[in-house]
């Protein structure tokens, strides 16, 4: 909206006398553009519905007594020009990519490459694709499908998913001399230390216990 200087009027609820010119217009479309036809996309219904409109706007509405193409050239002039800066057209959302390696749109669900589980995604769709992007690459590229409820499924983020499990599954062995075994061994001496064994204490221990033997 800033980008278009334009403003947002949100419309009060269970008000429909202030939303009758949108849906008027909508029931419009509906009666006079929709029956009888069939649309394959949504890039074949946006082709058949600009084709109609080129019709339905020459024709001269009553209210206006004129054609809306003949007012274009009017509104055209009253409208700001367009920013300098290209505009994010579309969809988008930013998430944490969860366990399941899916992102909903709608109520679809898209495969995402698993190896970005538990980062931010940047999630961009259009009218014919979706793309999610982690650190600006694009770890998942999908058609956007107009279904509802589908599960949309990439081959290669299966066969990731499935790596990452079995490795997962089966820790790396500790060997000798790696740096992680190194770690995990303590100098005995430590231990000495924290019981106060250290500095000839040992020495006085070890006469007692000779000592005694020789007793027994």
């Amino acid at each position: 909206m800033g980008t278009l200087a334009t403003k947002l009027v949100l419309l009060p609820p269970n008000d429909p006398e202030s939303k009758g010119l949108v849906e008027r217009r909508n029931g419009w479309f509906e009666t006079s553009f929709m029956p009888g036809r069939t649309f394959t996309s949504a890039a074949d219904f946006n082709t058949q519905f600009a084709d109609w409109l080129t019709r339905a706007n020459a024709r001269v509405v009553r209210t206006i007594k004129a054609s809306p193409l003949d007012r274009l050239d009017a509104d055209l002039a009253a409208m700001l020009p367009l920013p300098p800066i290209p505009l994010h057209l579309g969809w988008r959302n930013k998430i944490r990519l969860g366990r399941d390696y899916y992102v909903r749109l709608d109520t679809n669900d898209y495969s995402v490459d698993p190896n970005v589980i538990g980062r931010m995604v940047d999630v961009a769709a259009d009218l014919e694709r979706v793309r999610i992007r982690a650190d600006g690459r694009i770890v998942a590229e999908h058609a956007r499908v107009w279904a509802r409820g589908t599960t949309i499924t990439d081959p290669a983020h299966v066969e990731a998913a499935a790596r990452l499990r079995k490795q997962f599954q089966q820790p790396r062995a500790v060997v000798a001399g790696d740096d992680l075994a190194h770690d995990l061994v303590r100098d005995l001496a430590d231990y000495d230390r924290a019981f106060g064994l250290a500095d000839g204490l040992g020495d006085g221990l070890g006469d007692g216990l000779g000592d005694a033997e020789e007793i027994g």
